[in-house]
């Protein structure tokens, strides 16, 4: 099983790139291979589907994505080459924020999901998803109150917002933002 592979993108087609590790081209398939640039290195995770007939490669910026695509493949009905188009037109936290507020219609609009299979996913997923994104952005909005009530303004604080560790407690968070401030 491989984890990710690192090399230059030296094609990207429609559904597809190719990387080149140490001199072999890699087939990996991806939701949107244009996000991928011709001739830059990129570090892309990997999930090989073997099946008796097939073996291939798919590719995605995160883990968080790849985690996500590995959960909806775990759902019954629902496939590799149905849930990769899901990437091509949302993000990783749209589709968890659709699955969470069963928004069916949302979930319908990517090729090959019907009725049938939309409520499936969030039957199966619905408060199983847990984004580090959206915890991100919860501490992030708990930082951004509490500068604001200090009396800062949004410009500033978004300058400095993005160097610090959203995984520090909050009160490590706002003195590293407080210190970023002073400066």
């Amino acid at each position: 099983m491989y984890d990710y592979i690192k090399g230059i993108i030296t094609d990207n087609e429609s559904g597809y790139i190719v990387i080149d590790a140490g001199g072999v081209g890699y087939k990996v398939f991806t939701g949107n291979p244009y996000d991928f640039k011709e001739n830059e290195e990129y570090k892309v995770y990997l999930y090989q589907y073997v099946k008796e007939d097939e073996i291939s490669l798919y590719g995605f910026k995160s883990k968080e994505e790849r985690e996500l695509f590995l959960r909806l493949i775990s759902v019954k009905g629902v496939g590799c080459r149905m849930a990769l188009p899901m990437f091509a037109s949302s993000t990783p936290a749209g589709i968890i924020d659709a699955i969470e507020k069963e928004n069916i219609l949302y979930l319908k609009k990517f090729p090959k999901i019907g009725d049938k299979v939309a409520r499936q996913i969030i039957l199966d997923l619905k408060g199983k998803l847990v984004s580090k994104g959206d915890e991100y952005n919860r501490n992030l909005d708990e930082l951004v109150e509490a500068l604001k009530s200090l009396g800062y303004k949004t410009s500033d604080i978004n300058k400095v917002t993005k160097h610090i560790n959203s995984n520090d407690d909050i009160e490590v968070q706002i003195k590293e933002a407080l210190k970023l401030l002073l400066k």
